[in-house]
């Protein structure tokens, strides 16, 4: 996947991946916590969905909306004084979407060890116009052999996505209604 090819039939220029990855870092306080005292899970959705609708807007150069969110997974507990950084990046580019992956780490605010992961989660979004109706995205240029293997993962995931919703479309569509 090279700028050549993709100028060259008409389409937007395409983006190195670098060009609109991004972190978020926040840390947790008490408003944060969960009935068990720990970071409620929602709260860590937030920060992803922020990060990866920053790295959309980026990559698409305009407004972009959260379509889907899957595989979230979370890993280890965060607590409060946790200073949680979100790293976010465009895996894979659709014509009008894009899947946004998201790596969740956290640290102790007050201590010097290295950050732990503690999340992942993968996020479609769609560019939306002024009118609210998708547009077309720049293609992604995966630069690293990771983003390379991101980018493969992330049709893998785009073709299940879509199995399943065909699937599920066709069950209801076979069951008479109750």
């Amino acid at each position: 996947m090279n700028h050549q090819a993709h100028t060259a039939h008409g389409e937007l220029p395409g983006k190195p991946t670098a060009a609109s990855r991004t972190t978020l870092s926040h840390i947790m306080t008490a408003g944060d916590t969960n009935l068990l005292g720990t970071v409620h899970g929602g709260v860590i959705m937030k920060l992803a969905d922020d990060a990866a609708g920053a790295v959309a807007g980026r990559h698409s150069e305009g407004p972009a909306v959260t379509a889907s969110m899957d595989e979230m997974v979370f890993l280890e507990p965060v607590r409060v004084g946790d200073l949680v950084h979100v790293k976010a990046q465009v895996n894979w580019v659709g014509r009008t979407s894009m899947e946004v992956g998201v790596r969740v780490l956290a640290e102790r605010w007050n201590e010097s060890t290295p950050a732990t992961q503690v999340g992942s989660a993968y996020l479609v979004f769609a560019a939306i116009d002024e009118d609210g109706k998708p547009r077309s995205v720049p293609p992604v240029i995966p630069e690293t052999e990771k983003d390379r293997r991101r980018y493969q993962e992330a049709q893998i995931r785009r073709t299940h996505r879509l199995a399943r919703r065909r699937a599920i479309k066709e069950l209801r569509a076979s069951r008479s209604p109750d």
